[in-house]
């Protein structure tokens, strides 16, 4: 009996020990330091305390899901690059979305990407010289691409106004009103960049093209 009892517990020790064994091998490879690069408008630490839940995730097991879902909630990220360094550190690539204009609807204030995607707004110096957009992301969106079909210079432009009656204005840097009517405004935007360097129309600054066929000048 007593040498059934020895080997009972025998067992149970070494079984124990391999368990004890087994644990201590996965926990190495429990993830203890994430390291991020590549990001210049996000700081580290605000990536990193989004990720905190993944700190202690055994890297063996670590799903990409996990950390998409979490950077993605970030709007200044574009896309990433995930690589794992074993044992335990986890390396983070960040590629960051740049903002191109302000975008202020309804009271409320966002960056716009060059794609027209909206990213949350927080005051950053190099921004803020960004042109205005006053409207809809949905209409600037629609106006964006049109222009971009003749090559505007947006970098001439210091603010954009869509108004009720389904119409832009635009504001240069110089100082200049471009009134655009509600349709075919491309023609108008086209004449214009034409004309806007003539010394003979240097001393106006409005350029009305909201009646058919007719430009007025003040």
């Amino acid at each position: 009996m007593k040498k059934q009892i020895i080997i009972g517990i025998s067992l149970l020790v070494l079984l124990s020990t391999i368990n004890i064994k087994k644990d201590l091998a996965i926990k190495k490879f429990n993830i203890k330091e994430i390291n991020i690069k590549n990001n210049y408008l996000i700081k580290d630490k605000e990536i990193k305390d989004s990720l905190i839940l993944i700190y202690n995730t055994n890297l063996i097991f670590l799903n990409n899901s996990q950390i998409e879902n979490i950077l993605k909630q970030n709007t200044f990220i574009e896309s990433f690059k995930i690589k794992k360094k074993y044992p335990n550190i986890l390396n983070i690539e960040i590629f960051e979305k740049e903002p191109f204009v302000i975008l202020f609807n309804k009271k409320k204030k966002f960056y716009l990407s060059k794609k027209i995607e909206l990213i949350e707004y927080k005051k950053i110096k190099r921004f803020e010289s960004l042109p205005y957009v006053f409207g809809s992301k949905e209409e600037f969106e629609i106006f964006y691409n049109n222009l971009k079909v003749i090559n505007f210079p947006f970098d001439i432009v210091k603010k954009y106004t869509f108004f009720d009656s389904k119409r832009w204005d635009l504001e240069t840097l110089d100082g200049i009103i471009v009134k655009l009517p509600n349709k075919n405004y491309n023609e108008s935007l086209k004449n214009f960049l034409k004309i806007k360097n003539k010394n003979s129309f240097k001393k106006y600054l409005v350029f009305d093209y909201r009646i058919p066929d007719q430009l007025i000048l003040k």
